[in-house]
């Protein structure tokens, strides 16, 4: 299955001194690529919360830096999810230096889904599934 993807450039706010990316940046990017796919398929944040009646809270982030980032660099983040399970989802992402093949960062997002009035865990809805079912996979 095809993953979601992005472009997005370094800014300065993005990095240390050295002008290379700070490495809590990378969650900020993998948060702007979650809610740019969750738009694609007619979920913005907007109205997704209230439509699906639940929150997919962060549970687990997982991140392996492979090649550092430079400021004015454009990054490709590819996400897509790895993993369904009853409560709980798995977004998987990889960052590229864009238009070449080095590998800059790669990792996971284990989510879970809690009711948006009791914040109790729930299984997750059907249409949240069905939405994402174009991104899930193995990636490509």
């Amino acid at each position: 299955m095809p993953s979601f993807r992005i472009t997005e450039r370094v800014r300065w706010i993005d990095c240390d001194a050295a002008k290379i990316i700070y490495y809590g940046a990378y969650i900020r990017f993998f948060e702007i690529a979650e809610t740019e796919m969750y738009r694609s398929v007619d979920l913005p944040y907007s109205a997704a919360f209230e439509t699906l009646q639940c929150f997919p809270i962060r549970a687990e982030y997982h991140c392996n830096y492979k090649t550092p980032a430079l400021l004015d660099d454009f990054m490709e983040i590819s996400i897509w999810v790895s993993h369904w399970g009853t409560t709980s989802f798995t977004i998987s992402f990889r960052f590229m230096r864009a238009g070449t093949d080095v590998l800059l960062a790669e990792g996971y997002c284990r989510l879970v889904t809690v009711g948006i009035h009791d914040k109790k865990k729930m299984p997750i809805p059907d249409l949240l599934r069905e939405r994402l079912a174009r991104y899930s996979g193995d990636g490509d």
